[in-house]
């Protein structure tokens, strides 16, 4: 998967910026606040249609400008794609070789890509909210009919949460949408349930590689419980009938998959509320390194983005990160300082310098 051209129309500190890509590795350089996260941020929207830096879409327009606008050129398996995303005050609207597409779930999968920023820290230590974020935006890349059956979750969520405070209520049609948000339950819960053995699979590995340690696990933490699907119908069922007058009392649904979250064990001790910053960071950057070895299971070259996090690793892990992203994948990288960046990945990379929301292509200092 090889992102060709880049143009973006009043996103962020740019009003129009094209850019192509001839190569794997892409290295944007200058000083801070000068616009290379920007494109970072954009080559993310275009491929997941929000941003991992804020939750609200307007902020991604340029000031005093009514929309935004980002347009990509996506190769994959000798076909090339176009793809955009429109931002404005009415909404968000995505399309694929100029048509529109009514479902954003129908686009999401179609460029995957891999992010890491010094925010990933967050990921590790930050609330169950961010870490359900997360894991719903990297799951629903590997496989589309996740976010269709969250979207569907979350519909049904909703209606039922508004009928327990309807004053008319009626038990038969209650049980209705609990037993429809048991089925959504159970997809979801044996899509994350996947998703975080194939993690597992890879994690100890790399972990092992970067620290000569292994003792590294991930935990997916539910309710769900039970060996087979029948059990765990059986169990759910039980559980939302237990809490049944809590629910009617409180007005709100108060279990379910919304409320699950994950944690992060290194030799034995949870780490999301009780490590350091240095396992934290080496937590994430395992977490995401596996990521690309389960898109190689599926013969797919994800995009690499790194967002100014070589300044702030060893050179263990910086070796570490340039065995993973082999020759196979593109690379996007931002840096304040090309001697932070290993002479192996430079040397056979794009450079481009930003200064002021200008881009100009650029060598590497000697």
């Amino acid at each position: 998967m090889i992102l060709r051209k880049i143009l973006l129309t009043n996103f962020r500190n740019y009003s129009n910026l094209e850019l192509n890509f001839d190569k794997k590795i892409n290295i944007f350089t200058g000083n801070n606040a000068q616009g290379k996260t920007n494109i970072l941020e954009a080559i993310y929207v275009l491929s997941l249609t929000k941003s991992h830096r804020c939750n609200k879409d307007l902020f991604l327009i340029k000031q005093d400008s009514l929309f935004t606008k980002i347009n990509g050129e996506v190769n994959n398996n000798d076909l090339t794609n176009k793809y955009e995303v429109l931002i404005n005050k009415e909404g968000k609207r995505v399309s694929i070789n100029n048509k529109i597409l009514k479902k954003m779930s129908n686009y999401i999968s179609n460029i995957n890509c891999i992010m890491f920023c010094p925010d990933d820290l967050e990921i590790i230590k930050g609330s169950p909210s961010t870490r359900r974020t997360f894991l719903n935006i990297e799951i629903g890349q590997f496989y589309n009919n996740y976010l269709k059956i969250l979207n569907e979750y979350n519909k049904i969520l909703k209606s039922r949460n508004e009928y327990l405070k309807n004053n008319k209520f009626d038990k038969n049609y209650f049980d209705i949408l609990t037993d429809k948000l048991i089925e959504k339950n159970i997809d979801i819960y044996y899509y994350r349930k996947e998703f975080i053995e194939k993690i597992n699979n890879y994690i100890i590995t790399i972990y092992k590689s970067i620290t000569k340690k292994d003792k590294i696990k991930v935990i997916y933490e539910t309710f769900v419980e039970g060996d087979n699907e029948q059990d765990i119908r059986y169990n759910l069922r039980e559980k939302y009938d237990r809490v049944f007058d809590s629910e009617l009392y409180q007005g709100m649904t108060l279990i379910g998959v919304h409320r699950d979250d994950f944690s992060v064990y290194i030799d034995n001790i949870k780490i999301n509320n009780y490590g350091s910053q240095g396992q934290h960071r080496i937590a994430i950057l395992c977490f995401k390194l596996a990521e690309i070895e389960l898109y190689k299971e599926k013969n797919i070259n994800p995009i690499i983005l790194l967002d100014d996090i070589f300044s702030e690793l060893d050179v263990r892990k910086k070796a570490s990160i340039i065995k993973y992203i082999n020759n196979d994948l593109q690379v996007f990288i931002t840096t304040t300082d090309l001697n932070n960046i290993n002479k192996k990945l430079t040397k056979n990379a794009d450079i481009f310098k930003v200064s002021k929301g200008k881009v100009t292509r650029g060598e590497k200092d000697e």
